[in-house]
């Protein structure tokens, strides 16, 4: 819980912020998915209580032992001042709700009613702040506009520009940056040790600067995938010998996480090739459009996912002749 590779700076402010006269109430932690926001939140929540119920966990960063109370609480969801809120699942079709309720950020109420427990600290954290329906972020304003005493709350934001203004202007902005190529294969490979040298390669290059999204496509040789895309938009693929074999590859049941997969990846990959084109942009950015409408409507409608690939390999064609 203390090791993120990439975001040391982001660790250090926020000790270093701490560590000064007055801890600041509100934190939004900012930047794209997959960076380990939501990783860093608990392990900040943790370091947080367990300094404040003492003595000091040892360690540097926000690294606390494994057997430490207050760790062990964190992590079975029972210590009595943390909450995590996140969407809940639905008991009828198991999926997620789209919103974080207003209901969800009422229930505070009831933490906020009486003293912390263990010490004088409680922290909050709302994962992602993002997911707030529009009366729970007004719910929530309130909390920020007069906290409780002690109480911190950690929001992690995808897209802070999507919240209330007046959330952003009450909280202090923690931004995380995309990992460079040579951090991401360090926590890949330590992720994945077993891992061919190939698809670690083919995992830096789909997850553009996030783990979590590298994480995702483990597993499903994306790295064969990189292979086929590259070669139908290097040659045109005139025979589409390459097209149909994928389009077999990835039609069946028991490759719907590969063909999920290549979803995602297709339209980013042309929009790779795009960044590079010389003569033909305005081909590149039609083929990108096109591929991006095609993946976003595929599982929605039910589409064929033999023909969908099959078109969307057109689409890599059509980006690579631009």
């Amino acid at each position: 819980m203390s090791d993120f590779v990439g975001q040391e700076a982001q660790v250090q402010a926020f000790l270093a912020a701490n560590a000064g006269a007055r801890m600041h109430h509100g934190w939004i932690l900012a930047g794209p998915k997959g960076l380990g926001k939501a990783s860093f939140a608990r392990a900040a929540a943790t370091r947080l209580l367990a300094e404040a119920a003492g003595p000091p966990p040892g360690g540097e960063g926000l690294f606390v032992p494994a057997g430490h109370q207050v760790r062990l609480l964190v992590e079975a969801g029972t210590h009595p001042d943390f909450m995590y809120l996140t969407r809940l699942e639905r008991e009828t079709t198991g999926e997620l709700a789209r919103n974080i309720s207003v209901d969800q950020i009422r229930s505070l109420q009831r933490l906020f009613s009486n003293s912390p427990s263990l010490s004088s600290r409680r922290v909050i954290i709302i994962d992602a702040a993002d997911d707030l329906e529009r009366g729970a972020a007004n719910a929530l304003l309130k909390n920020l506009e007069e906290p409780p005493a002690g109480t911190l709350f950690l929001l992690v934001g995808h897209a802070p520009g999507r919240l209330l203004p007046t959330i952003r202007s009450r909280c202090r902005m923690l931004r995380f940056s995309p990992l460079d190529d040579r951090q991401m294969e360090s926590v890949l490979r330590a992720q994945l040790p077993d891992a061919a040298a190939s698809e670690i390669a083919a995992l830096v290059k789909a997850g553009e600067g996030s783990p979590g999204r590298a994480l995702s496509f483990a597993g499903l040789d994306l790295a064969g995938i990189e292979e086929s895309l590259t070669a139908i938009a290097n040659e045109g693929d005139p025979d589409n010998v390459r097209r149909l074999g994928l389009s077999r590859a990835l039609a069946t049941k028991a490759a719907r996480p590969r063909y999920e997969a290549f979803l995602e990846r297709a339209p980013a990959f042309i929009a790779a090739r795009a960044r590079h084109s010389r003569h033909g942009l305005p081909v590149a950015i039609k083929a990108w459009e096109d591929a991006r409408q095609l993946a976003a409507s595929a599982i929605p409608l039910s589409l064929d996912p033999a023909t969908v690939v099959f078109e969307m390999c057109g689409h890599v064609a059509e980006a690579g002749r631009s």
